[in-house]
């Protein structure tokens, strides 16, 4: 694809880095919107969208780094390479949704609401950063014929070159859209704190374990099982929100027996 938009002198501008900036906007301008329901500043937004940005990025790098230690001990300066891509997800999430936690605590917020203001834009942010990866070839999956296969010619890409493979960077990009869709219907309709939140884990969950039987890179396996650790924890974040949706329901029902 196109790794590299254009070169002037020594800054180069990478096309991941420009659409993980579009993704950031996007859910920026989302959270901005659905925070007028929750009484939620713009400069709140703002500033909690810098400060899951940060954590968000340096959780998925460090879970990354972690899954590839072998090659960052070799090329510890590698770390810090973020516009080639390598970014996890469920690292970033977990980072992102521990400065939230801070950041309700710090300012008396309820930390569900926030969490549901959070969701679709996680979500949409998500569809516009993985049309990144796919620029850079990071994500890309394994060797096929299907209809849909792509092919890598570009020599910076980082996917494997000349060999018809599965485009499941656009999977979890045409992903993040649905969800944020969903999300967005179920924001209007529902009926107790941190429901769009789980339900945004959930669903994440569940596409993320159905795309990753199709990822051609190196996903690191979790000890001696089949699977990668970045299902492993999809398995936990799935089980967790599941569990979380049924108490917060079971919680609702009763207070609106009383």
């Amino acid at each position: 694809m196109y790794p590299e938009l254009f070169s002037i002198g020594p800054l180069t501008l990478h096309t991941y880095g420009l659409f993980v900036g579009v993704g950031f906007l996007a859910a920026i301008l989302s959270a901005i919107r659905l925070g007028k329901t929750y009484n939620i500043m713009p400069q709140q937004v703002l500033d909690m969208g810098f400060l899951m940005l940060i954590s968000a990025v340096v959780g998925s790098r460090l879970l990354y780094v972690l899954m590839n230690v072998s090659y960052y001990r070799q090329n510890p300066l590698a770390i810090v390479e973020i516009w080639h891509g390598g970014l996890v997800f469920s690292g970033g999430a977990v980072c992102a949704i521990g400065s939230l936690l801070w950041y309700a605590r710090r300012h008396s917020l309820s930390i569900l609401d926030l969490g549901d203001l959070w969701a679709p834009a996680a979500a949409i942010g998500q569809g516009f950063g993985r049309i990144g990866c796919f620029m850079a070839g990071c994500c890309y999956g394994k060797p096929t014929h299907v209809p849909w296969a792509i092919v890598f010619t570009n020599p910076k890409s980082l996917a494997p070159l000349h060999v018809s493979i599965h485009p499941t960077e656009i999977y979890h990009s045409i992903s993040g859209f649905l969800l944020f869709g969903i999300l967005l219907f179920m924001h209007r309709k529902k009926s107790y704190k941190g429901q769009v939140l789980f339900w945004f884990l959930l669903l994440h969950s569940f596409s993320r374990l159905l795309i990753e039987r199709f990822r051609g890179d190196d996903r690191g396996m979790f000890f001696n099982t089949n699977m990668t650790v970045t299902q492993f924890m999809a398995v936990l974040i799935l089980a967790g929100s599941f569990t979380a949706l049924m108490v917060l329901k079971a919680k609702n029902k009763k207070r609106e027996g009383t």
